[in-house]
């Protein structure tokens, strides 16, 4: 038989929500149809027809080129910057008679580069192996049924499926094409999406797409009030599983037209920038742009009055070495590292260094209350009769029932058996036998064990939703006595009912009968003229910690949001015991009828967002985002991989999926927010430091060529020879590696920091020309009063004594100013810096004074200075501060902000 040719291939992928839904609403006839086939069940020169034209169920490998990787992320702007830095020091060194210095130097930056390329290729080289991993992620063969010309059906229905289930084989997965008939049960993994068309107590697990723990039941028909795409009773997913029962189902959708493969293709698509990455390239831009702008004037400025082109050539390229904070990789670097050291000992893993700041930046954090408000663990809270009342023999029946169930044991039976165990309850148990009992199914949602007592009685125990269990009932035990069930107890009964779920807990109700005389076989026929006993309720409990966090976060200036796929009712409880306020409740479906605008508006005003699917919470996050928001994004499911890389940072737990935890940035050892507090501490810690580093250098250096272009204008002779320049600047740099260790002010920290270039520009124009003015005093010091300008050609003697003394002057403000501007408050008095950085001051400031008159110093072409020079240079110092001081009280009044 030939198979009827199809419109094209885009009718067959159906990965678009709509398309499952319409495929979900089909009869079998309607499926027949959409598939075009004439009858249930391929042969295999059908499959292999079908196979060849439209794909069998194979993941297509993602090609990776490894030099054109390496080469996209090696030729990035910093490292574009650092490499011409090092051809210059090398270029100088082998061909300008340059100094050993230069080679080191040219060595360093090259280290720099190694480290930095090597880091981001590693991560690149990750992103593709994980994608590799998904086609291991479900089993390997899969029952399928394959049938003759004489065999196929036009419906499958009950009476026969054994046997079709006869003609079943086994065959590997990525045999699979669409229109496949498979058998599924207990134990097997879902090799494809498929559409159920028959099912027997078919229960699913979709932990690994939605992260919720409570097993699903799936069958044949078509639930119109179920809009969200993991609650479609007929549609099961690639690598959920099978829990209990079995099914024969159609397959609907193979490979790249899997829902599966739709996540993981996220995975393998480039990540949007996050802030950290963001910042550092407009920063980059910036100084680049900067260096463009001066190097030249500088370069004129020299030639001109100097007339010595090449050594004016020489001098600008190494003010450009100045003015490029080289350093920058290493000291990001330091303190991120420092910061995953630190955050290790706090059950926190960092995958990605850069997460760290990103960590701190954020002021949204998204995140589902299952197993982060909540324990993930549902536990027996009461058992009550209908007067409010518990009862030990309510409890010791709902015990019996699901001790001695045989079919599938969810997370309620756990609870409930858990509960006598942990509390050494001594219930009756040993003085029944279980006779037989009816299993759980999906119409009648109730379960009944039947046991016989001492006097060989049996007594008929059902447990079930409080809906199903009222309608088989017709008496009530109240107040101690059997009466029968009046409208009056079944409003109690629904008032009961509605107050439980109001708080939160799900609710079973317990009924029995007694006097069955039967030997040994029950039916459902049985389970009629009930009494009803009472109500069980169970909870899913806030963590201890949930309240204490969500205080936490608001103090910290970090919004929390809860994304989740349950119930408005449940979650409105949940957040009321963890007194987190709800300023606005949002579902699924009503995301679904915004435009863009409504949607970013929505997202802002409210802070609940219930029965989502991963497309509406990836939705969110865009929205947050688009709102300029830094978000952060919780989640532990395959289902939440493409919200995680949607997000600024990822944050998964230990126990995730392992396409969670590749996706992740960050992964907690426990499943916490508390443990989040400190994470977020120390990335904004760590942010502080690096935006010193950046706007003190920035500024420092600024201020250098500020004086250098004044110096060039006003001296004969440049300022600072090439290598003292490069030196000097050398020396700077090395002290600023102790600034990852330093403290960072408490206004800073107590609110979300993010990268921004706009504040740079007027920081480094109000407090770069401070440190100019000295330089320029320091200018007239070695010119009149050491008398170096008094003739009209400076001897090189003269011109060395100059050099020497603008190279310490600048060095120790240079260094001194860090524990000036390293804090908004007054340094020394109301803020003192780490040890650390006290330390590299001290040390470097030694080493300035110290060099002149050393042997290093001669080969630098200095010399020693004259005791009253540092009587002046110490005059220098305490003005700069002071002058420094006022300036940043200045910057701060205008700004309102310093770092």
């Amino acid at each position: 038989m030939q198979v009827k040719k199809r419109k094209g291939k885009k009718e067959i992928g159906f990965a678009k929500t709509d398309e499952i839904k319409r495929i979900a609403q089909l009869g079998q006839v309607g499926i027949l149809d959409h598939f075009h086939l004439p009858k249930f069940g391929l042969d295999f020169d059908q499959a292999k027809e079908i196979a060849k034209e439209y794909g069998d169920n194979t993941l297509k490998e993602v090609k990776f080129h490894w030099f054109l990787e390496l080469l996209k992320v090696f030729l990035n702007p910093f490292n574009i910057v650092l490499g011409c830095i090092a051809l210059y020091n090398l270029l100088s060194y082998f061909f300008m008679n340059g100094d050993s210095f230069e080679l080191v130097g040219t060595v360093i930056v090259l280290v720099m580069i190694f480290i930095s390329t090597t880091v981001s290729y590693i991560q690149e080289v990750r992103s593709y192996l994980v994608t590799k991993k998904l086609t291991n992620l479900v089993s390997n063969t899969i029952t399928v049924i394959r049938l003759t010309e004489d065999e196929k059906v036009d419906e499958v229905v009950a009476s026969n499926n054994t046997e079709l289930i006869k003609e079943a084989k086994e065959l590997e997965i990525h045999e699979l094409v669409q229109g496949d008939l498979i058998y599924l049960s207990s134990g097997d993994m879902v090799p494809a999406d498929v559409r159920i068309l028959w099912s027997n107590d078919l229960f699913i697990n979709q932990s690994s797409l939605t992260g919720e723990s409570l097993p699903v039941e799936k069958h044949a028909s078509y639930n119109k009030e179920k809009s969200n795409l993991l609650e479609l009773q007929n549609i099961c997913y690639t690598g959920t599983s099978v829990v209990s029962g079995s099914a024969i189902a159609i397959v609907i959708g193979v490979g790249e037209n899997t829902y599966y493969a739709t996540i993981s293709k996220t995975i393998t698509e480039k990540r949007p920038q996050n802030s950290f990455n963001k910042g550092i390239k407009r920063t980059t831009w910036l100084l680049l742009c900067f260096m463009f702008v001066m190097v030249p004037i500088v370069f004129v400025i020299n030639g001109v009055t100097k007339n010595d082109w090449i050594g004016a050539l020489l001098f600008a390229i190494s003010v450009a070495v100045g003015l490029t904070p080289e350093m920058l990789p290493m000291i990001v670097t330091s303190n991120l590292a420092r910061g995953a050291s630190k955050m290790s000992k706090a059950k926190v893993v960092v995958k990605k260094l850069e997460a760290i700041q990103n960590l701190g930046a954020i002021d949204v954090l998204c995140t589902d209350k299952t197993g982060t408000l909540t324990n993930d663990n549902i536990e027996l809270i009461d058992y009550t009769l209908l007067n409010n009342q518990q009862d030990e023999k309510l409890l010791n029946y709902v015990y019996l029932n699901s001790l001695y169930q045989t079919g599938l044991k969810n997370p309620m039976d756990k609870a409930i058996i858990k509960y006598v165990e942990q509390h050494n309850l001594k219930l009756m148990t040993n003085d029944y036998v279980k006779i037989d009992e009816i299993p759980f199914d999906f119409n009648r949602r109730k379960l009944t064990v039947v046991v016989k007592g001492e006097d060989n009685h049996h007594t008929l125990i059902c447990k079930g939703a409080i809906e199903e269990i009222v309608k088989n009932c017709n008496r009530i035990e109240y107040d101690g006595k059997i009466v029968p069930l009046g409208d009056d107890h079944l409003r109690m009964i629904n008032a009961t009912t509605n107050r439980l779920n109001t708080e939160g807990l799900r609710v079973i109700g317990v009924a029995y009968s007694q006097g069955h005389e039967k030997n040994d076989y029950y039916t459902t026929s049985d389970e009629n003229d009930l009494i009803f006993l009472g109500f069980i309720s169970f909870l899913d409990k806030p963590k201890p910690s949930a309240a204490k966090m969500i205080k936490l976060l608001k103090q910290n200036g970090v919004e929390l949001k809860i994304l989740t796929g349950d119930n408005e009712q449940v979650t409105r409880a949940i957040c009321d015991r963890v007194n987190l306020n709800v300023k606005g409740l949002v579902s699924g479906e009503d995301l679904e009828k915004l435009s863009e605008y409504e949607l970013r508006d929505v997202v802002e005003r409210n802070n609940i967002f219930v029965k989502l699917n991963p497309l509406q919470k990836a939705k969110i996050i865009d929205a947050l985002k688009a709102n300029d928001h830094a978000v952060g994004f919780m989640g532990d499911g395959i289902n939440d991989a493409p919200v995680l890389r949607q997000s600024d940072v990822a944050i998964s737990v230990d126990n995730a999926t392992d396409i969670a935890k590749e996706a992740s940035d960050i992964i907690l050892l426990e499943k916490s927010l508390l443990v989040l507090e400190k994470g977020i501490i120390q990335g904004r810690n760590i942010f502080g430091n690096i935006l010193k580093y950046i706007k003190i250098t920035v500024s420092s250096n600024f201020g250098n060529v500020l004086s250098v272009l004044i110096a060039s204008a006003w001296l004969p002779f440049v300022p600072l020879a090439p290598i003292q320049l490069l030196f000097q600047n050398l020396l700077y740099d090395m002290s600023q590696f102790a600034v990852a260790f330093d403290k960072v002010d408490a206004d800073f920290l107590a609110k979300p920091q993010t990268w921004t270039t706009k504040d740079i520009i007027p920081f480094v124009f109000i407090n770069g020309p401070v440190s100019s003015i000295f330089d320029i005093i320091t200018f007239a010091i070695m010119g009149y009063y050491f008398g170096v300008l008094l003739q009209g050609n400076p001897t090189p003697e003269q011109i060395s004594l100059f050099h020497t003394g603008w190279f310490v002057e600048g060095l120790l403000t240079q260094t001194l100013v860090v524990q000036m501007y390293r804090t908004r408050r007054i340094p020394f008095i109301q803020s003192r810096a780490a040890w650390q950085l006290n330390v590299a001051t001290l040390a470097v400031s030694t080493i300035g004074i110290v060099i002149p008159f050393t042997i290093i110093g001669t080969e630098l072409g200095m010399r020693p200075l004259p005791g009253i020079y540092f009587a002046f240079l110490v005059m220098i110092i305490i003005s700069y501060c002071l002058l420094s001081q006022l300036a940043k009280f200045i910057y701060i009044k205008i700004y309102h902000r310093w770092l």
